[in-house]
């Protein structure tokens, strides 16, 4: 299965946050799988730390590409046919970033792992 982790779910795993799911934990850990993590996310991620929202170890530049490639989570970019689909996105939800992990999830065909419930009304394949 290809799986394309949502934000908070990639920080979940890599702190132990016990919020996340154990399917989604143990599908992140299933060597069969291949696992992305959207740069999409570390744009997010970078944003919230500069705000003083999010608190990190070390600065997001270093800390989430070390944690990605602790993990064996590949890095998925963004292309310009994945922007494309946002007209067709129904406005469901006002966050620009899980609009666009959707988008990126329907272009590359990969199950999305989000526990946000607003996510889950797109037309998008989640994590079982």
């Amino acid at each position: 299965m290809r799986i394309l982790l949502d934000t908070c779910d990639f920080l979940w795993f890599i702190s132990g946050d016990r919020s996340l799911p154990p399917s989604t934990q143990q599908a992140i850990q299933d060597p069969n799988n291949e696992i992305f993590l959207s740069v999409v996310s570390l744009w997010e991620i970078t944003i919230k730390h500069a705000l003083g929202r999010l608190p990190l170890p070390q600065t997001p530049d270093a800390y989430i590409p070390a944690q990605r490639e602790r993990h064996g989570i590949q890095s998925l970019s963004l292309q310009e046919a994945v922007v494309k689909r946002l007209v067709k996105l129904p406005a469901i939800h006002r966050d620009p970033f899980d609009r666009i992990l959707v988008c990126q999830a329907q272009e590359h065909d990969l199950h999305l792992a989000s526990s946000d419930s607003l996510v889950a009304q797109y037309p998008v394949t989640l994590l079982p």
